[in-house]
């Protein structure tokens, strides 16, 4: 928007229907450079609710509206590690992807901090989608695509529809089914490779065999979703309106396979030295000897819960002889609410009062997985119990025009917010989260007949372990199994005016009080100068906030990492309430604080021409996150006993306010609308700069890894150019899209991934203005982010030209993704 003292972006719903994309995550990392979102595979249950990034900030310090009002947070709270969710470990944000291209109207995106107000959140902006409101007509689109490697086969389909309320009013409902495919991009690991050629009668029991054994690409995906916009006048000055969101959404994700042999000899790698090198995969430790014979009752030699180490004994290749790759299910639900009343008195005064309810839930399940320490009786299938979010808000916006003799009046604008929320974490199986007999089995030899000593090893007492909990991840224990809530009101009073024809200058304040933490008072200044008609100057300055969740506050998870010799290593991530994070330090959480600045400049240099450019630094103290892992111990186990769900040799963490960041970058966008052979034609680049910088930190909460990542996990330097040329029944759309360097240390240390241009591009023909096909192709010509370049730290075998677990791309895809290329042909038919 060229005359608002902050920068907005507004987009169509035709061009958001316009992207081949299911996903609104997808769609808005189209066409919105400053907005990035990984693709995530073998994320844990960040892959079913990815976190996306706008101007560099976390995923939760980004506010969404839908028609003005706020949008629930999604059920999971990002706990999962790594380049995936660099920006936001520890976020818990809206699930966007709940949200049908086809419902919007338009959509706004306020690049500016807004937590004056709007409240918490606001901090990196407000993503604002308002929904159709036609009273008439009908629309039906269906979609498929695959990419062009021949795999990810993608349908969908979406209808809208209008009707009249009577006389005075619309009921506006759309929706949307899809049906995403697997996609894989990796190879099989060098020890599944190894496990088919020295036995080949187990080779077609591998898992996804000839595939790889497990897949790094999207996961499939279905579900639907659904809105309601409806509207109904009761007078001339007083509405009602009612807005509802249901969605559904299955995705299976495969997880790390877990082999039962270790390489009978060293295979070749290249570690990036340049020296001739080897590897040594080894045997997942699930698939260890488990010893079934109790220490005779009775026996002082042998003492209860001991185990005598004999040959009686029990291996996991009875159950899964040729290894197993867990798949790991996550099933979303979301509902969302909205009524309300708005009208405008005869005075000027105008009143917007409105409830709304919401719930996200989460029913997270695993397959073809196992609890090694539960030996011959683990189950194979394993329920997580559910993660739940609620929320309650009801809302009161006011606002009265005021004449002061001033260009125009002053917009008083005031108000009210209650909010309540609660999060649930429901039990999972008891094999889920529990350790079973076999988990630690201090082993003993029988000397003579009755007679026993401890089995010793490199002069140390041995035992067998076991890792507790289910081989992927943990399910919540009855004592974990709860309901926190939080409770907040805010109270906020504005004023916007034009003091001169040339200058308009708006102020806002706003005061929130929580139950959990106290309260805390913002506020923010913007002003807009027309130096002439073709050149404005607009600025902001604000102090914002984004206060911890009942979530962050509360959760408690189990997830499996795996150590370089391939060992499952359990990690668990604790609430600041919980007496294990307060052995290990933890404290009360606040809120995350923040100062925003921007300054820019409007340029109208042609009637047709249109050039905003805004330049901003944010920053942000005592960001919410996730601290680095601590080792545990026996002894700490003997301190905190319920440390034994993760282990001896696991790891701990907890949520923490662990850092200060400043994050400074420029905005541009151009806007050209011409004729080309007397056919309109439309051009627009779009260009966003950013960098992030971690100012302080504390070294228990964040890695050295961590902070590089933060820094430098995202393209600096994005662009988009995008044209648009209509020619008798005929469309055409393309769009040029630039992503500079970037780098995970987490992830991939030492490597640096080389910038990338893609190409997207589609035509449609419209016949008798009704019906209209469309052919395209994202990433037309089929670009992959650089492959994984040999290292110390992630070698490549020569069997497989992957590393060990068979990654060939980055994990995360990048910031384009690493499925390539994909075509797609759209019908739309529109009444």
């Amino acid at each position: 928007m060229a005359d608002s003292p902050s920068p907005i972006d507004v987009f169509g719903g035709e061009e958001l229907a316009r992207q081949p994309a299911a996903d609104m995550l997808d769609v808005v990392k189209n066409i919105v450079p400053s907005f990035y979102v990984p693709q995530n595979t073998i994320s844990d249950a960040s892959t079913f609710v990815r976190a996306p990034s706008l101007r560099g900030l976390g995923a939760d310090q980004v506010l969404v509206m839908i028609n003005g009002k706020r949008y629930n947070r999604s059920a999971l709270v990002q706990v999962v590690t790594g380049g995936d969710t660099a920006l936001s470990l520890g976020a818990q944000a809206v699930d966007l992807s709940m949200i049908p291209s086809i419902a919007i109207k338009d959509l706004q995106i306020l690049r500016d901090g807004a937590t004056a107000q709007y409240g918490s959140d606001a901090i990196g902006g407000v993503i604002n989608y308002s929904l159709r409101d036609s009273d008439s007509g009908l629309e039906a689109q269906a979609r498929y695509g695959k990419t062009y490697a021949g795999d990810g086969r993608s349908y969908q389909f979406a209808v809208n529809a209008g009707f009249k309320l009577f006389d005075s009013g619309f009921v506006n409902v759309s929706g949307e089914y899809f049906d995403d495919g697997q996609t894989s991009r990796g190879a099989t690991r060098p020890i599944a490779a190894v496990l088919a050629a020295t036995n080949p009668s187990l080779a077609s029991k591998i898992p996804n065999y000839p595939g790889p054994a497990q897949i790094w690409g999207t996961s499939p995906t279905n579900g639907y979703k659904l809105f309601l916009n409806a509207g109904y006048d009761v007078n001339e000055n007083t509405s009602l309106y009612l807005t509802a969101n249901v969605g559904h959404r299955d995705a299976d994700q495969s997880f790390n396979y877990r082999s039962p042999i270790s390489a009978p000899t060293p295979l070749a790698i290249d570690n990036g030295t340049g020296k001739p090198a080897t590897g040594s995969p080894g045997r997942n430790g699930a698939f260890a000897p488990i010893y079934l014979t109790p220490c005779p009752t009775g026996n002082a030699t042998c003492p209860a819960g001991g185990f005598v180490k004999d040959s009686n004994t029990y291996s996991f290749t009875t159950l899964y002889p040729a290894g197993f790759t867990p798949r790991f299910q996550g099933v979303v639900e979301q509902f969302y609410g909205t009524m309300g009343v708005k009208g405008k008195a005869d005075s000027g005064l105008t009143y917007d009062l409105s409830g709304t309810v919401a719930k996200n839930s989460l029913d997270l399940a695993m397959t073809q997985s196992l609890n090694a320490s539960f030996g011959p009786k683990s189950q194979t299938e394993f329920k997580f119990g559910k993660l739940i979010q609620r929320e309650v808000n009801l809302n009161l916006d006011l606002t009265y025009p005021l004449e002061l003799g001033l260009a125009s009046p002053v917009t008083l604008s005031g108000g009210g917010e209650y909010r309540h929320e609660e999060y649930e974490a429901t039990a999972g199986d008891l094999q889920s989260y529990a350790a079973g007999p076999y988990a630690v089995q201090p082993l003993y030899v029988q000397v003579s007949p009755g007679v026993y000593t401890r089995s010793i090893v490199n002069g140390a007492p041995e035992s067998a372990t076991k890792s507790p909990g289910a081989s992927g991840y943990g399910g919540t224990s009855p004592a974990s199994a709860k309901t926190s809530t939080q409770s907040n009101f805010g109270v906020y009073l504005g004023a916007e005016t034009d003091v001169t024809k040339a200058f308009t200058v708006g102020v806002a304040g706003r005061y929130e009080k929580y139950n959990t933490f106290g309260d805390t008072v913002v506020g923010k200044v913007n002003a807009l100068y027309k130096l002439s008609d073709t050149v404005s100057l607009r600025g902001t300055v604000g102090t914002g906030f984004h206060a911890p969740s009942p979530g962050q506050s509360n959760t408690e998870i189990l997830t499996t990492a795996f150590a370089p010799g391939g060992e499952q290593v359990q990690t668990g991530t604790y609430p600041v309430t919980s007496a294990i994070a307060q052995y290990f330090g933890a404290k009360t959480l606040t809120p995350e604080k923040s100062t925003n600045l921007g300054v820019g400049f409007i340029l109208n240099p042609l009637s047709n021409l249109t050039v905003t450019v805004d330049g901003y630094m944010i920053k942000v103290r005592d960001r919410i996150s996730i601290t680095s892992t601590f080792d545990v111990t026996s002894a700490d186990i003997v301190a905190q006993p319920a440390l034994s769900a993760v282990g001896v040799g696991g790891a701990v963490a907890y949520f923490t306010n662990g850092f200060d960041t400043k994050t400074k970058g420029v905005d541009a966008v151009a806007s050209y609308r011409t004729e080309l052979l007397s056919n309109p034609l439309s051009l627009t680049l779009a260009y966003s700069y950013n960098k992030s910088t971690v100012t302080k930190f504390d070294p228990a909460a964040i890695g050295a890894d961590r902070i590089y990542d933060i820094e430098n996990i995202t393209p600096k330097h994005r662009a988009n150019l995008s044209a648009s040329y209509s020619v008798g029944g005929f469309t055409l759309n393309a769009r040029g899209n630039y992503y500079s360097s970037w780098s995970t240390e987490q992830d991939y240390p030492g490597q640096i991934f080389g910038s990338e241009v893609t190409a997207d591009f589609d035509v449609s023909y419209t016949l008798a203005d009704k019906y209209t096909l469309t052919l395209g192709a994202n990433n037309l010509f089929d670009n992959y982010p650089d492959k994984l370049a040999p290292t110390t730290a992630n070698p490549i075998y020569a069997l497989t030209g992957s590393t060990a677990d068979g990654q060939i791309y980055p994990r995360s895809g990048g910031p384009f993704g690493m499925n390539g290329g994909f075509w797609y042909a759209r019908l739309k038919i529109k009444y």
